[in-house]
């Protein structure tokens, strides 16, 4: 279980924990949770939508150059291979330094591309998720909510539709953003 993971179960466990610890059956009976699944809501907010094409563009474009240079290092390396025994030692040790060369450069140009695209992701991202945040934090004061918790099959098994805030938030945010 990772870091994150441990602290937002632990927070949760707090949270119900403290929820027993009231000393008035009034009190506890105002303690409301509700759920968000902030992944389907960033997905389907417009502007989540927006950046997942554009990022699925930019990932369809490189793959293609990628693919293309893997179709011509495996070429070059089948070409070794049917070529090798005719070649001096020497030729054939030239040979494979370059294809190991062109492979290597392939794997960090490959590897680059997808830490760019995953930095961009957080990027574009990131006021979209800090506008979510707030949208979340005003719903759930309108409706007396005291905590929202993220909705997913590790920490939350099981929630009453009624206290799922996703469909509102994303109707929200699509608007234009206050409750």
């Amino acid at each position: 279980m990772s870091q994150m993971n441990r602290r937002v179960l632990f927070t949760i466990m707090a949270a119900i924990a403290g929820l027993g610890s009231t000393s008035s059956f009034a009190a506890e009976a105002t303690q409301r949770i509700a759920v968000v699944d902030m992944q389907k809501a960033l997905q389907l907010v417009e502007a989540g939508k927006k950046v997942k094409a554009q990022l699925e563009k930019e990932f369809n474009a490189k793959s293609t150059q990628f693919q293309q240079e893997e179709a011509a290092i495996k070429k070059m390396n089948e070409e070794l291979q049917k070529q090798s025994l005719a070649m001096s030692d020497e030729a054939r040790a030239k040979k494979q330094a370059e294809l190991q060369s062109r492979f290597m450069k392939f794997q960090q140009g490959y590897q680059q591309s997808q830490e760019e695209l995953q930095s961009k992701e957080r990027t574009l991202t990131q006021p979209i998720i800090t506008k979510l945040r707030n949208i979340i934090g005003e719903v759930a004061k309108n409706k007396n909510y005291s905590i929202v918790i993220q909705k997913n099959d590790v920490f939350v098994l099981h929630s009453e539709d009624k206290d799922d805030l996703t469909n509102e938030v994303i109707k929200i945010f699509d608007k234009g953003g206050h409750s």
